[in-house]
């Protein structure tokens, strides 16, 4: 039999902080339920990732209704109201027979629900207003509590143990896919997942994201200054069949994954002697990277951080590969990061609201110069009560290989 020491379990005065903030925000929203569905919005609020459905009403204590598999969400998450099901068919039946009625008004989280599965739960509801729920749940998980930032702290480590093994790898003749499959393999034996939540449905998430030469140079589908050629023309993001060449910049950005906690780092490599502009640019990024991390504060509007990069990035000489080619750049700097890859909110172009203590974001001024080379860094940074500080432990530095 295999044991498990389920170090990861979240405790339980944390899981009930989650629902009394949620709870908090269905009152103001005028909600008497929400509906949770997706695996990572249900997982930060009861602990399990065990195929279940969440239901939490106002006035009642939440149920997890769980089709697979019963004994390790009881042994996962900390509420008496663990209810085994065959089908969500059963779910309403066991609402109406507990609570006497279903819910007048209820959230669902409709940036995630197909709408095929709405109008399915609006027939299972019948009788029963649906709202969306997305605004309350991201504003939940938006502001990281201590101990989401001390499992962040340890995913943190792990990342720079992954870089290191990259400084100390690294080296021309190597396809840039089978070194993304080496770092990859090197960062599970430390506990990473494998595995990238991501929560748009069109998003691609991935963990190898390395480019070399003039491999970083070509634009492409993905939403970000740094496409890469991809393995494919099906999958034309990240790590290709390119060799890594001498004398050449190598942009790695790697995203590593533990204990449902994400952080996502960028680095340049210098493999021998790189053009000038590449290490003037990768220079140039770490500056403007520092001067972000002074400026986030709390009250700080989220907009003037993307405007700070633009004007920061403008005293470089090399604005017009700032975050992408003229006319192709991206209109974010930034991403809230957490139990998914990119989370709420963007620190993007005109985004309304403020920074806040305890949101988390990773920042990621790039530059792309076409057909040429990438450079750039990626670090993850914390909103504390005065200021702002680095989570990651990777040297925000040009790694000479």
């Amino acid at each position: 039999m295999i044991e498990f020491a389920f170090q990861d379990l979240i405790p339980e005065e944390e899981i009930l902080f989650r629902i009394d903030s949620l709870k908090q925000r269905m009152a103001g929203a005028g909600l008497d339920a929400v509906f949770i569905t997706h695996r990572p919005d249900y997982y930060y609020f009861t602990g399990t990732g065990q195929e279940a459905w969440l239901y939490v009403p106002l006035d009642h204590e939440p149920r997890v209704f769980v089709k697979r598999y019963l004994p390790r969400a009881v042994r996962e998450c900390p509420f008496d109201n663990i209810i085994p099901v065959r089908s969500v068919t059963e779910i309403p039946d066991i609402i109406r027979d507990s609570h006497g009625r279903l819910p007048g008004k209820m959230g669902l989280a409709y940036d995630l629900v197909p709408v095929k599965d709405f109008k399915f739960y609006q027939s299972l509801f019948y009788g029963t207003a649906f709202m969306d729920a997305t605004p309350l749940i991201e504003a939940c998980r938006s502001i990281k509590t201590e101990y989401e930032i001390r499992v962040m702290e340890g995913v943190a480590e792990v990342c720079s143990q992954v870089f290191a093994f990259a400084s100390a790898n690294l080296a021309p003749g190597e396809r840039e896919t089978d070194f993304a499959g080496r770092m990859e393999a090197f960062a599970r034996t430390l506990g990473h997942s494998g595995q990238i939540q991501m929560r748009h449905y069109r998003a691609e998430g991935f963990t190898g994201h390395i480019t070399s030469g003039a491999s970083g140079g070509l634009p492409g589908a993905l939403p970000s200054p740094v496409c890469g050629t991809g393995p494919c023309t099906a999958y034309p993001f990240g790590a290709g069949p390119k060799p890594i060449e001498e004398n050449e910049p190598v942009l790695i950005d790697f995203v590593t994954m533990v204990n449902g906690y994400h952080m996502d780092e960028a680095r340049m490599f210098a493999l021998g002697k790189i053009d000038s502009r590449a290490e003037a640019a990768g220079l140039a990024a770490i500056e403007i990277l520092e001067g972000l991390r002074a400026a986030m504060k709390p009250g700080v509007p989220i907009r003037q951080i993307f405007r700070e990069a633009v004007e920061l990035a403008g005293q470089t000489g090399f604005s017009d590969q700032f975050l992408g080619l003229p006319g192709d750049k991206s209109r974010s700097v930034g991403h809230g990061i957490g139990v998914e890859l990119v989370e709420n909110p963007m620190l993007a172009k005109g985004r309304a609201g403020e920074l806040a203590p305890g949101m988390v974001f990773a920042v990621a001024p790039k530059f792309i110069f076409k057909d040429r080379f990438a450079a750039g860094v990626e670090s993850v940074i914390r909103v504390t009560e005065n200021g702002s500080r680095f989570l990651s432990r990777t040297p925000n530095q040009i790694f000479q290989v």
